[in-house]
């Protein structure tokens, strides 16, 4: 028995070619969009996490910076103690000064030298005396800058003839002078005597 197929083949296999192929391209969009839908939480995700760390981040700087703001404050606060004990520390050592730079005037005056006043200001002191001769004023100046312990570089402002003196029976001309002179603080005293004492024992190591 013979059959034979009446039906348009050729149209059936066109229409079963558009559905696999519509099939298809649904298939591909529904891949798509899953792989867009995964990529865009996974991307949410990835933002929600550096949300979070950014956040983390501007807590502790602001934590960060309110520390710096104390310890800021605390170094004020600091500084103000220190600058204050220093000036207690100073107005302690100073209290004692006048009478350690009376005492080495005395000391360094060689015999022929009378003071008529002495007036310190600040870190400078103010001598006007009366000398029997200017031999006797540059050693005064000598002595107050090699071998004073509270004075040092002295400045001789005036000097100038201030009548006489009969001394044994002579007449000597008197001199009035002025010097200008720097008062040595008791720290800075210090500080020399242990600088100029580190070479000596230096050298007897």
């Amino acid at each position: 028995m013979i059959l034979i197929n009446l039906l348009p083949h050729r149209a059936e296999k066109r229409r079963r070619k558009k559905i696999a192929f519509f099939s298809g391209v649904a298939a591909a969009a529904v891949a798509g969009l899953l792989a867009v839908g995964l990529w865009f939480g996974v991307v949410q995700q990835l933002t929600a996490a550096q949300q979070e760390r950014n956040d983390y981040l501007g807590r502790e700087i602001k934590t960060l910076e309110a520390q710096i703001k104390d310890i800021a404050t605390l170094k004020s606060e600091i500084e103000s103690l220190k600058a204050r004990q220093k000036a207690v520390e100073d107005l302690q050592a100073d209290r004692n000064v006048p009478v350690h730079l009376l005492n080495e005037l005395v000391k360094q005056a060689p015999e022929g030298i009378y003071f008529k006043s002495v007036k310190q200001e600040g870190q400078t002191l103010s001598i006007v005396g009366v000398a029997q001769t200017n031999e006797r004023v540059s050693e005064f100046l000598r002595n107050t800058s090699y071998n004073s312990e509270w004075i040092e570089r002295p400045e001789l402002i005036e000097i100038k003839a201030a009548g006489t003196q009969t001394v044994d029976r002579s007449q000597k001309r008197l001199s009035e002078f002025s010097i200008r002179v720097s008062v040595k603080r008791p720290q800075e005293s210090a500080v020399a005597d242990s600088t100029a004492s580190a070479p000596r024992a230096a050298r007897k190591d």
